[in-house]
């Protein structure tokens, strides 16, 4: 074996997993082997006309001043994050409604992080702020040492622009911090020893006087610590003013308490796994598993409603607002002060409807539709201010549309298109496409492909097919000026695959694919990359694949169980070795997800699903790229370092490049995103076209 891959003479060393000595983070052994092999990634791949011709483009999108600026509202204000050449690490800025109407909204900076972080001599990421409601006087904001998931948490004087001297702050942890009331905070933090679950976040949740010091703060409620983590907040809306208290015990199933006043704690009965929406009068329960109430079921995916201080007096009367079918899943739900805007998927295409719920509680709620959208694109709707008014923002995307904002008041005609996005690059050169491909199972499994009008099926195309599948999350159309330029006007062929363990069919689609049935997502992957391949688009020399997180888990799948499908694999801020998964950073709070390893019942089939685990060095791979980040603290760079390190080992063409700052989205700025980026289509590219 390579010296470059053994631990230094120092380091303690393991024979049962060699690679052990590159898991601390931080430790320097592993920070000098990741910059090393930094150097070796960006020599062969970085130097190109290609990859600075491509990470230019990149960065020309991401800093364009004439992309969308989202707001969100607050107060008399609206309030956008920006960043640009001139502000890196952004801008955070208002106007008014009224004025980010206007081709140019006269901007007010609130807060620079550029020159906080120059003159704290921190690398400041922003992370949000949390405001004090009503009133929007004070707002307490995150920020996070070079994109990490641990935030400082420090208040917020928005009138005077300025941080308030004495004023609420924490130090640096997963915070979980909320307003209880101008001079009190709901806090789950790190409190010493004990006070985190085994996930890395807080377990206990405390109240917290302004002007005591914070080991003062009140007990409110205690997770145990397997738990996921423990949370509290106040609604504020007046005349509706509640507390809450919600456990979360993994990642799907979670307990809500309603709060009184003397600090009891009164359960609000639904299954664990469902989600729920208080909203003024109205208590909203989407199932994630079939519910039976009484003489009635519901079915999984269902969106029921209630009235709230009914349903607490033991009250059970549900109205139906959404049912799925075969083909259609609830996306999202948006209130506004008088209706509730639905976002309903068919078959990963959206519509959108609004319902009035009845004047007097009683009755049906009114329907109706919000808008339609182009054929293969995405359209969503949101309020923007449930307690005053019935305005909401839409917004309109496709693969080959450029994303367009619109403003709209229900009951007052059509939005109105205020914030179009430039088009990045020619669009009139593609056309988009649904097919569907048949999985090992013979389930049904859409994907989408953008490709050249003039595309010739000799099966040498270029194609680069991207998933996520897990977590209930959903890949719908949607505009990239970066993907244009970086893969489309190179003559690449894009591919997005709809597997299951996303949400693109609801709960059932998601559940499919849990746990021991996990190999389900890389059945639906390569049934679409077998159907690309059978209708002529492309090859497996020319097929290339790629996903982050745990879209980075399937690709490390899809390369240990599928390479003779792929001539070259992308895997970006993975889970990759899930033996120990649930030892590495926030690991433990994917259990529900994947199983524990723990567990010989569950390892036997995780073991399975661990690209870590399964390399072999009698294989043939193709070549892959692990993209990390050091300040990644959710999945953690571990993965990638001793995947690499194992399969480099090993002989086979594995190359790895460690961004020392971003968090898990591999970038805290649009330099470091742009270049990362480039990175990875400048290896695709290098391998997948000759």
């Amino acid at each position: 074996m390579s010296n470059e891959f053994l631990p230094p003479a120092d380091v303690p060393s393991n024979d049962a997993d060699p690679y052990l000595w590159l898991e601390p983070i931080d430790g320097e052994a592993a920070i000098e082997w990741a910059r090393a092999r930094n150097e070796e990634t960006v020599a062969r791949y970085a130097q190109s006309p290609r990859f600075q011709q491509i990470r230019q483009g990149i960065l020309e999108v991401l800093d364009s001043d004439a992309r969308i600026p989202y707001v969100y509202k607050a107060g008399a204000h609206v309030y956008n994050f920006w960043q640009d050449p001139q502000h890196p690490k952004g801008l955070w800025r208002r106007t008014t409604l009224a004025d980010y109407q206007q081709a140019q909204p006269a901007w007010e900076t609130v807060l620079d992080v550029d020159a906080l972080a120059a003159a704290e001599g921190e690398n400041w990421v922003w992370e949000g702020a949390d405001w004090l409601h009503p009133g929007y006087g004070r707002c307490l904001v995150s920020l996070s040492r070079g994109g990490a998931d641990a935030t400082v948490v420090r208040e917020f004087d928005p009138v005077r622009k300025a941080f308030v001297d004495g004023g609420f702050f924490v130090p640096e942890a997963k915070n979980s911090v909320s307003w209880r009331d101008e001079d009190h905070l709901y806090i789950g933090t790190d409190f010493g020893p004990g006070s985190m679950t085994e996930s890395s976040y807080p377990r206990l949740v405390k109240l917290w006087r302004r002007g005591t010091p914070l080991a003062e703060a009140v007990r409110v409620y205690e997770a145990a610590v397997e738990d996921l983590a423990a949370s509290a907040w106040r609604d504020a809306t007046p005349g509706y003013e509640r507390d809450f208290v919600h456990r979360a015990i993994d990642f799907y199933d979670s307990e809500t308490w309603l709060r009184g006043a003397d600090g009891s704690l009164r359960k609000i009965d639904v299954p664990d796994d469902a989600s729920i929406d208080i909203t003024r009068e109205w208590l909203l329960i989407e199932v994630r598993s079939d519910w039976t109430v009484g003489a009635r079921t519901y079915r999984a995916g269902s969106l029921l409603a209630a009235r709230f201080d009914a349903y607490m007096a033991g009250a059970r009367d549900l109205t139906v607002l959404f049912a799925p079918t075969d083909t259609s899943a609830l996306a999202a739900h948006s209130w506004t002060r008088h209706h509730l805007i639905l976002n309903v998927m068919h078959d990963v295409v959206n519509r959108l409807e609004v319902l009035t719920p009845p004047a007097d509680g009683q009755g049906d709620w009114h329907r109706e539709a919000l808008g339609g959208a182009p054929a293969l694109s995405t359209i969503s709707a949101g309020g923007i201010d449930e307690d005053e008014s019935d305005d909401y923002f839409l917004t309109v995307s496709g693969y080959l549309q450029p994303t367009t904002l619109y403003l709209g008041t229900i009951g007052q005609g059509e939005p109105r298109a205020i914030k179009p996005s430039p088009a990045f690059f020619d669009a009139s050169k593609y056309r988009v496409s649904q097919h569907f491909a048949r999985s090992k199972d013979g389930t049904r499994v859409p994907y989408f492909e953008v490709a050249a009008r003039d595309l010739e099926t000799n099966g040498r195309n270029p194609v680069l097919q991207y998933a996520y599948g897990g977590f209930e999350v959903s890949l719908t159309p949607g505009y990239s000026g970066a993907i244009g330029r970086a893969w489309l006007e190179q003559g690449g062929v894009y591919v997005v695959a709809n597997i299951r363990g996303g949400g693109e069919y609801g709960p059932r689609w998601h559940q499919a694919a849990l746990q021991k049935d996990r190999l389900r997502t890389c059945e639906d992957f390569a049934a679409v990359s077998r159907h690309l391949i059978e209708r002529g688009i492309t090859s497996p020399a020319h097929l290339g694949a790629e996903g982050g997180s745990n879209g980075g888990l399937l690709m490390g799948n899809m390369l240990t169980l599928y390479p003779e499908l792929y001539g070259a694999i992308v895997s970006e801020v993975a889970l990759l070795d899930m033996r120990r998964y649930t030892q590495l950073s926030a690991g433990a709070s994917w259990i529900a997800e994947y199983g524990d390893p723990e567990d010989p019942a569950e390892w036997d089939f995780i073991r399975h699903f661990s690209p870590y685990e399964n390399a072999k060095p009698d294989a043939k791979y193709p070549p892959v790229l692990f993209i990390t980040s050091t300040r990644d603290d959710r999945v953690g760079p571990a993965h990638a370092r001793k995947m690499h390190a194992k399969l480099a080992a090993m002989g086979h063409p594995s190359h790895f490049y460690e961004n020392m700052e971003g968090g898990h989205s591999a970038a805290s700025d649009n330099r470091q995103a742009a270049y990362v980026a480039a990175l990875s289509y400048a290896f695709l590219w290098a391998h997948l076209v000759g």
